[in-house]
């Protein structure tokens, strides 16, 4: 009688332990990326709030990044906004910017076109003599 050798079963513990190994260093990769993603989370949506000087009225505005919406004599477009969640004092930024649609000169020139700070407006700030704008939320 002559003995045989289980080749399958050898077989297969090596590839398991091959699936074994590409499952966890998949997942190992997948954690360093959510957490980078968690870290710095960029948004599709702005949120800012309008002040009308003149009427005292405040308004919230939703932008869809990179689309323009047009309120009263503003034409506003948010180009990026960043949320970063792991501080103790969360900061959410935005590019935005304002033209002034009351302006008839050929030349658009942008009122404001910069980026905006919600825990620190005062670094750049929107100047207009009818309007403020104040960033509130990035999602």
């Amino acid at each position: 009688m002559k003995l045989k050798k289980n080749i399958k079963v050898g077989k297969i513990k090596v590839h398991l332990f091959f699936l074994i190994f590409f499952l966890i260093f998949n997942n190992f990769s997948y954690s360093q990326i959510s957490f980078k993603l968690h870290y710095d989370l960029e948004g599709i949506y702005t949120e800012i709030k309008i002040l009308d000087k003149v009427s005292s009225k405040n308004t919230l505005i939703k932008l869809r990044n990179g689309e323009p919406v047009i309120y009263k004599n503003l034409s506003i477009k948010s180009m990026k906004c960043k949320n970063s969640e792991l501080d103790d004092d969360p900061e959410i930024i935005a590019y935005i910017q304002v033209v002034d649609l009351k302006n008839k000169d050929n030349n658009q020139v942008y009122i404001f076109n910069g980026w905006m700070f919600s825990s620190s407006p005062s670094i750049t700030p929107f100047d207009h003599p009818v309007y403020d704008v104040w960033l509130i939320n990035c999602y």
